[in-house]
């Protein structure tokens, strides 16, 4: 038996079972209660696909699931054949996801470069948005039912609002490579990507930049990332073959804390709060030391960003006014939107 390394696992509602897919187009459900010494786990049962599986998705509050592969198929834990197929012509969808809070909902990533939404309640699905390039992975914001992230090839995150998907909310930039996988926080404030450029990077929600950095001499490129629920810890996955936990912020003590030891560090968290655009404070809050071909990368992407806005600025300088129009930054990125 063979389980996706990628998007292969979905844990049931109540955490007593969870499904894994194959290569195989088998899913099969697991019991989670580990086995008494010398026995052998069983698959609890097996459901046999028409199609290729790619990703696996557990509906947040019913006893169904979701599947995408060729189709985003929709499926009934009780049943051995789906209830529900949608196709919207594209080759294979390779990541998908349900909606926490309106849990009807769910998102997939194609791989024509589109990101599709559906409702379970409805026959085909609701609208998509093509972007200039794929979207690797998407994430749903926990606390906002709107709000979804996309990681994409083109070294950028992007957060949308599904009721206008003509152009993203926000452009989070600060990667070197193609981001593979992203997830939000449990309070919906921040997020955390992995990419191909081997780090990892935390966002907050609603700004163009990340707040920190990650990385290791031995970490090799990410290829998937997790925000614990405690909201105390970030797990990442990399080709190196290992699992590493981070805190997800680097300098918070863990362990017990004493009353005046929190005081203590409430008041200096206040002060850095208050004194946050002194030109000081500022860089020594920002300054992170990076590897070096992140370094050099982002140095050499700098220098192609500035030349092509100098070679636009010059194109538009002489030009006919009003031929080379002025395209905000938000806009550059989304080809089109089909409902």
């Amino acid at each position: 038996m063979y389980i996706r390394q990628d998007d292969g696992i979905a844990f049931t509602v109540e955490g007593s079972a969870f499904y894994t897919i194959g290569d195989d187009k088998t899913i099969r459900r697991w019991k989670c209660e580990t086995p008494l010494e010398g026995n052998i786990e069983e698959v609890v049962s097996t459901n046999i696909s028409k199609s290729m599986l790619l990703s696996i998705s557990h509906h947040w509050r019913d006893a169904k699931y979701a599947t995408a592969g060729e189709v985003c198929q929709i499926w009934e834990e009780s049943r051995a054949q789906p209830i529900r197929s949608f196709l919207w012509g594209v080759d294979s969808l390779h990541q998908l996801r349900f909606n926490y809070i309106e849990t009807n909902i769910l998102s997939a990533c194609a791989s024509d470069r589109s990101v599709i939404l559906y409702d379970m309640r409805e026959k085909k699905p609701l609208r998509k948005v093509v972007m200039k390039l794929k979207c690797n992975a998407l994430s749903w914001n926990p606390m906002e039912a709107f709000t979804f992230t996309v990681a994409n090839e083109d070294y950028h995150l992007y957060s949308f609002d599904m009721r206008n998907l003509n152009a993203p909310m926000n452009v989070h930039k600060d990667h070197t490579s193609a981001v593979i996988d992203v997830d939000y926080s449990p309070t919906g404030k921040e997020f955390v990507s992995g990419s191909y450029d081997k780090t990892i990077r935390i966002f907050e929600a609603d700004k163009g930049h990340s707040r920190d950095i990650y990385h290791t001499k031995r970490m090799q490129r990410i290829t998937c990332v997790l925000w614990s629920n405690d909201d105390k810890y970030i797990m990442s996955g990399s080709d190196e073959m290992n699992i590493r936990m981070w805190k997800a912020r680097a300098s918070e003590k863990l362990g017990i804390v004493k009353e005046r030891e929190r005081v203590a560090l409430n008041s200096a968290a206040k002060l850095k709060e208050k004194f946050a655009a002194h030109p000081q404070i500022k860089r020594i809050a920002r300054h992170r030391q990076v590897p070096r071909h992140v370094f050099n990368a982002k140095k050499e992407l700098k220098a192609m960003v500035q030349s092509r806005a100098r070679k636009e600025a010059n194109r538009r300088a002489h030009s006919k006014p009003g031929t080379v129009p002025c395209v905000p930054e938000r806009q550059k990125h989304v080809v089109r939107e089909d409902e």
